[in-house]
């Protein structure tokens, strides 16, 4: 596989470089033909500057990058930009500008679209972000994904852009939705127990291989819900990481004879938080 991460460092920013430019400079050289993966870092002030040239660049010039079937739009770490202060734009154009596309990771959802959501040979959809808004859960749920085997959201918080409610998440998990899904990941919420009493008893859980419940606020009335579900025994993997269960409940766990990490207890004092809001 050949890889190429695209990044505009403070100074580059300064001196007035375009992520544009690099993403054209890229498609005129040699390596773009047999590029199989993109990513795009930080593009410059993208607390302030969203995406949209990006995405506009790269359909453009998607002629030029054939073989692409990986893209990241937002990997950037939070010394270069807060997850919720990055700008994005409506991403869809990219989907049909690359047929080919196996992989789409995109980080940061303000400003976020993706409509409409479209892509026949897509097989994972990763979305990270402090807060995701319902539109875009509603857009997924409202596209077509046919191959889609990996959908990984994280929901977040309504500080930093989570608005909608326990049904806007749990319509991502609608049976028959996405035939070929192996793995769901609803992570990463303020709702965690809501989510995992919701999905505990789901026919979407028949088709799984690994359910994500990590990085939220998960206490012992959520995970007794997954304990006492027949279908969750089922599952080759059962992903709890960052949690608020308690000793007990975690015993429990250990018991169980599930394949399930419950790795990364937090202490509850007067609240609980989800491991990526801001």
């Amino acid at each position: 596989m050949s890889e190429v991460k695209l990044s505009i460092d403070y100074d580059g920013y300064e001196e007035g470089i375009q992520m544009s430019s690099l993403i054209e400079e890229l498609a005129n050289g040699p390596e773009a033909a047999g590029l199989t993966s993109l990513i795009i870092g930080d593009w410059g002030g993208s607390y302030e500057n969203d995406s949209s040239s990006i995405v506009e660049a790269l359909v453009r010039l998607k002629d030029r990058f054939p073989s692409l079937q990986k893209l990241f739009i937002g990997d950037m770490d939070y010394e270069e930009c807060e997850v919720s202060w990055i700008t994005q734009s409506n991403l869809a154009p990219l989907l049909p500008a690359f047929p080919n596309l196996k992989s789409l990771t995109i980080k940061g959802s303000t400003d976020l679209e993706l409509e409409p959501a479209r892509h026949e040979q897509l097989e994972e959809l990763v979305i990270i972000c402090g807060g995701l808004g319902k539109d875009v859960l509603a857009s997924i749920r409202g596209g077509a994904f046919p191959r889609l085997k990996k959908l990984e959201l994280y929901i977040g918080v309504e500080n930093y852009g989570f608005d909608g409610d326990l049904q806007d998440i749990m319509q991502v998990a609608e049976p028959g939705l996405f035939p070929e899904l192996t793995y769901l990941g609803l992570k990463d919420s303020e709702l965690q127990d809501e989510i995992a009493i919701a999905i505990a008893n789901a026919p979407i859980l028949d088709q799984l291989h690994t359910l994500d419940l990590s990085l939220g606020t998960l206490s012992d009335s959520g995970a007794q819900a997954l304990l006492d579900s027949e279908r969750i025994k089922k599952l080759q993997f059962l992903d709890l990481n960052h949690h608020y269960m308690s000793d007990g409940m975690m015993q429990k766990w250990k018991q169980s004879g599930m394949n399930v990490d419950i790795s990364d207890q937090q202490d509850e004092d007067d609240y609980r938080y989800p491991s990526l809001t801001e």
